[in-house]
């Protein structure tokens, strides 16, 4: 995995993480291998990304991007964090990087910004996987939620075991014991003198999140014309109902769902969200 500095429309730096030695092949001939970008939701970090993007490397230029605010990405202090800017960082890494015509995979608000920026650059996009986001308005009550639960973290943690912990069993929010959500949150602390830490600001991820809970996002959804998969864990916050909707409204939506696996689909059944996308991603490349 090798790093390389994208710079946003507004002179915010953005991490890359490529997950292969480029340039790649496809079939040993002269085409370049087709591009994939992942992006993470809120909080996470690319680095959520390597099992899916160790395997998507094989056959693809697999990137994952770090989105302002987030991993090693620059955090200012007062943004933006908006949707507009989130989706120009994206359309930014896929131009700057030549990954276009791209495959957007996102995760929670990643998957929110892939949809968008397949609505605004047709001709960047050549694909997109939605995992696990709603295009309903979420409203104020979860906005509420999310200040409450972000003020009842036990920060700072005295170990990434306490951090674990906590996340996979300890947490309010968490209905039975998940040891892959208290991974998936370890690898989002760094250690301070006091003890371990978020490497995210909790205000900036509330900055980020009041500027898309209030609105639906129908609108952007069926204005994507490229192939498009809905991919919902049964445990995770998409319902059935309304990803079943979300494929309707999609000019060409496909679904698949993950047995077993809550919101984070990707970390908590690794191969079966391998299972899930790759006949998707095949018939893609195919074309």
């Amino acid at each position: 995995m090798r790093r390389i500095d994208v710079t946003g429309p507004d002179g915010v730096r953005l991490a890359a993480w490529e997950f292969a030695d480029p340039p790649k092949e496809r079939g040993g001939g002269p085409d370049p291998a087709p591009g994939v970008l992942l992006l993470h939701g809120l909080m996470g970090r690319a680095s959520h990304w390597a099992s899916t993007a160790r395997w998507l490397s094989e056959r693809h230029r697999a990137v994952a991007l770090d989105q302002r605010g987030h991993g090693r990405s620059d955090k200012p202090a007062h943004g933006p964090y908006t949707r507009e800017a989130y989706v120009a960082d994206a359309e930014a890494a896929v131009v700057q990087l030549g990954l276009g015509p791209v495959t957007l995979i996102g995760h929670s608000m990643g998957a929110l910004t892939a949809w968008q920026l397949a609505a605004k650059r047709p001709d960047l996009v050549r694909a997109v996987i939605i995992c696990d986001m709603r295009a309903s308005a979420l409203g104020i009550a979860s906005q509420r939620e999310w200040e409450d639960w972000f003020k009842s973290w036990p920060v700072p943690f005295a170990t990434l075991a306490d951090v674990r912990k906590w996340f996979g069993e300890d947490d309010p929010w968490v209905e039975r014991p998940n040891p892959a959500r208290g991974e998936f949150y370890a690898e989002v602390m760094a250690e301070r003198s006091d003890g371990w830490r978020p490497v995210f600001s909790r205000r900036q991820m509330l900055m980020s999140r009041e500027t898309w809970v209030y609105d639906a996002h129908w609108d952007d959804l069926a204005q994507v014309q490229c192939p498009a998969l809905v991919v919902r864990g049964l445990d995770g916050e998409l319902g059935r109902a309304e990803s079943q909707e979300m494929v309707r409204v999609l000019p060409r939506g496909q679904y698949a769902e993950v047995a077993d696996a809550a919101h984070l689909v990707h970390y908590d059944q690794p191969e079966a969200w391998r299972a899930a996308i790759e006949p998707f991603l095949d018939a893609v490349a195919a074309k």
